[in-house]
């Protein structure tokens, strides 16, 4: 076919007009006043008034927008006065879609201000003058006249620390919490200890942690009673999950003061006086104040795209902006105290009858609110995000709100957050009860269909340790795959909300070929995936998850896990995710979730996890490991474990014991009885899981886990090694002695027991022992024995010392070291737990 060259200039005739048929406004620093156009030449000085002039463009359906319209945006750092905001007059369509993006440079859109006018301190203030010839001052700053109560400072881009007692790798234990007087009772381990107003109390409990507004501190000699304001005063006392930990075996919850004059120690901490209207900054080598950009969060939300039901703002993209600065005030005047992943109290108690509507064992209710965000999007559709950073955040990052459809997230980096890096979707609404299913009558109501692809979150949630990386609620078909996270305080990604089994909105999500590495760094009960309710459809396949820190403030120090599906979680497909052990949880589920091929046995280098290739680039961004910090290496504990509790008045029924450890996923409760004491043995894990749950709902009961074996006979000692093929056991409990010297007598002579006395391994390889385990839990001793099935115990025990009269010497040497629990009689030593 021959085509003319009339057609063809036709052709380019058309591809010229094609190429200039989108409109293009600019934004730049460089704008004159009384000239500014939008154009190349005059652009605009904010990002609003080329908003203002899209909006024109659309509503005259100006011809220039046929192919869409294009925001431009120079190099710089824009300061918004108030919240960015794009509405329904905004959206494009799908043939004309608005586009803001970034010309050439670096465009940063600052929530922050600046402070200015640093000197050297010259008045000390009673400031030791080893610390005082480091500090420098400003005056506090002024927005619209008044002064900001700021709580986060940068400078050069280099977070501050808000004056603290203690760093975040040592933090000191409360010594108790008192709940009827609503406070804390911590040691006194201060230099001059001096309540001053504007003082906050931070504890870490479990997964989540407070900030307490201080009211009164009163010191007696050794120890200091801290009372707090309200509301978050009787929030904290009164709300049982999670609650203050106390526990002699893994040490009570840990505790810091901040915001106080007397705390400014340190390199790179800094105080906001409040009443003076100054600012102090503790110096860090090789800052120099007079030059340093030193900027304060101001905006709460810097973007906030938001449509309405009937009318979502759709068919926008924002592409290649940076996003700092952003700040979250409620702390200053409410406190924070968080229910998971950051989510707040308005109001939480524990229930005097258990059981609501949905959930017959419920004994507790709460009413959450949602902490601030930098960018939010509320009733959107088809809003794309691209190539843009996050930093230097106080609260959340980023926000699908409600109401999204078919929005994507691709490519972006977060780091430097406070709190969450990304939230979709509904957790509860704020009059709504936490732990009710979702059910709108309206699916617009919902976030569908969301994208959160290739984007790298690092160092993250490191103020409220108890955000995630990526946390969904309320979700339907949600796509989160491919994302490298790492560094985060609490859990990887979070799926679900409402912890029930009923059937609700939320089905049809992926969590997909996600690397999740260097997480739990302060907080357990986590993992590098975890999930809560029924998802019917839902998908967590081919994930790695690897490296969990230390934590240095563990409620349970070995109640970490890589892949977690917490309560009511039902409904969904676990397969094919790499880990290096077999270290997972499952907590009361619901029916229908599938395991499959996940664990070391999977093979990582076909699983394509993490940033796929043209956006690896963005590993730049990840620091090392910090210093002072480690990872857990799990050696699987394959030894029985035993859960007691002690309850002297019995209100605590078997049949109710049994139903409780049920609740939290046990399916065949082996449980034990002797007096008022209640055993229950099960596995290393959900022993684990158990006690926490005792400790929340029955405080008052005194609970022991019993894992610490010190002492270890196997048959395989014996010079005739075949094992029963069947066994059964007996259970016994006694107590040492409370003489130090003779608990550490007994456990050394146990420690030598197979050298130095050799004929009590002789007869209990006469008795055909098959195990005998010496558990120890403070003073308590428990004793488990299997033998072969179908044995007179008494019997066979008989034969240990049948002319064997060392034995008879070891055991009258032992209960010199040995006496009865509480509950024995007097001649009453061991004792035998009762099926």
């Amino acid at each position: 076919m021959k085509i003319s060259k009339k057609i063809v200039w036709l052709i380019s005739m058309l591809c010229v007009v094609v190429s200039v048929s989108a409109a293009d406004i600019y934004v730049g620093k460089n704008s004159r006043n009384g000239s500014r156009d939008g154009s190349i030449e005059n652009p605009y000085g904010s990002l609003e008034d080329a908003i203002r002039h899209a909006r024109e463009l659309r509503r005259l359906n100006d011809p220039s927008i046929s192919e869409g319209i294009n925001i431009w945006v120079k190099g710089g750092t824009y300061y918004p006065h108030q919240t960015i905001r794009l509405r329904p007059e905004d959206s494009g369509t799908a043939a004309s879609p608005t586009r803001i993006r970034s010309l050439d440079g670096e465009v940063i859109f600052s929530g922050g201000r600046s402070i200015n006018g640093w000197k050297k301190l010259r008045n000390r203030r009673n400031i030791p003058t080893s610390v005082a010839r480091h500090i420098y001052v400003a005056d506090a700053p002024k927005v619209g006249g008044k002064r900001v109560h700021f709580r986060q400072l940068w400078i050069n881009n280099n977070k501050a620390i808000r004056a603290e007692s203690h760093g975040d790798l040592e933090l000191p234990r409360i010594l108790n919490w008192n709940f009827d007087k609503q406070t804390a009772i911590i040691p006194n381990v201060f230099n001059g200890f001096q309540f001053t107003e504007g003082m906050e109390f931070f504890i870490h409990q479990w997964w989540a942690i407070a900030q307490l507004r201080v009211k009164d501190a009163v010191v007696y000699k050794d120890s200091i009673e801290v009372f707090f304001h309200q509301p978050e005063s009787k929030i904290q006392s009164e709300h049982p999950w999670p609650k203050p930990w106390l526990s002699k075996e893994s040490g009570n919850s840990a505790f810091r003061l901040v915001n106080a004059l007397q705390f400014l120690d340190k390199p790179g901490e800094w105080f906001l006086d409040e009443e003076e209207g100054r600012v102090y900054y503790y110096k860090r080598s090789g800052e120099d104040l007079e030059q340093a950009d030193v900027v304060f969060p101001y905006l709460e939300t810097i973007l906030e795209i938001e449509g309405t039901r009937e009318n979502p703002v759709a068919h926008v993209q924002i592409e290649g902006l940076s996003f700092e600065h952003a700040a979250w005030f409620r702390p200053n005047t409410h406190g924070h105290v968080a229910l998971q992943a950051g989510m707040y109290f308005h109001e939480a108690y524990k229930l005097d009858k258990p059981g609501t509507s949905d959930k017959k064992g419920l004994e507790n209710q709460a009413w959450v609110g949602r902490p601030a965000s930098a960018v939010v999007l509320a009733n959107t559709a088809h809003v794309r995000f691209q190539h843009c950073t996050f930093s230097h955040l106080a609260s959340t990052g980023f926000d699908f709100y409600g109401g999204n459809f078919q929005d994507r997230l691709e490519g972006n980096v977060f780091y430097d957050i406070g709190g969450n890096a990304v939230l979709i979707g509904t957790f509860s609404e704020d009059q709504v009860e936490a732990h009710l299913p979702f059910h709108p009558q309206d699916e617009r109501e919902l976030s569908r269909e969301i994208v959160v692809r290739n984007n790298l979150i690092h160092h993250t949630a490191n103020e409220d340790w108890g955000a995630v990386g990526i946390g969904a609620g309320f979700v339907q078909g949600v796509d989160i795959s491919h994302n490298d996270i790492s560094d985060i305080a609490y859990s990887g990604i979070s799926l679900g909300w409402g912890w029930t089994p009923t059937v609700n909105i939320m089905k049809n999500n992926t969590v997909e070929r996600n690397r999740i590495t260097r997480y739990g760094k302060f907080m357990y009960d986590v993992a590098g995936v975890y999930t809560l309710s029924a998802q019917p459809g839902t998908k967590i396949r081919q994930n790695e998850i690897d490296s969990i820190y230390v934590s240095p403030y563990a409620h349970i120090p070995d109640h970490w896990f890589y892949l977690y599906t917490d309560e009511g979680s039902a409904y969904m497909d676990v397969s094919d995710n790499w880990f290096p052990e077999n270290k997972i949880l499952k907590n009361a589920n619901g029916p229908g979730v599938i395991w499959k091929n996940n664990g070391p046995e999977t093979d990582k280098t076909v699983l394509n996890a993490g940033l796929e290739e043209p956006y690896r680039d963005l590993l730049r961004w990840k620091r090392p490991v910090p210093e002072g910090y480690t990872f857990n290496q799990h050696i699987p504990f394959t030894k029985p474990v035993f859960v007691q509790v002690y309850d002297p008045k019995s209100t605590l029924s078997e049949e109710a014991f049994a139903a409780f450890a049920r609740g939290q996923g046990i399916d065949k409760p082996q449980i034990y009885q002797w007096g008022h004491y209640l055993l229950l043995m099960t596995d290393d894990n959900m022993a684990k899981k158990l006690t926490s749950a005792l400790f929340a709902n029955f405080p008052k009961f005194e609970v022991k886990m019993f894992n610490d074996v010190f002492y270890t006979f196997d048959q395989e000692n014996c010079a005739v090694t075949k094992k029963a093929d069947e066994v059964d056991f007996v259970l016994l409990t006694a107590q040492l002695v409370d003489d130090e010297s003779k608990q550490q007598a007994y456990f050394e002579h146990h420690k030598t027991q197979l050298e130095e006395w050799p004929e009590v391994a002789s007869g209990f390889c006469r008795a055909r022992f098959q195990e005998v385990l010496l558990y120890r839990n403070g003073r308590q001793l428990l004793l488990y024995i299997s033998f072969p099935k179908g044995k007179d115990f008494a019997e066979i025990d008989a034969l240990t010392t049948k002319d064997n009269p060392r034995v008879t010497k070891w055991n009258q040497l032992m209960s010199t070291y040995q006496e009865g629990i509480p509950g024995t009689a007097a001649n009453e030593t061991w004792i035998f737990y009762k099926r």
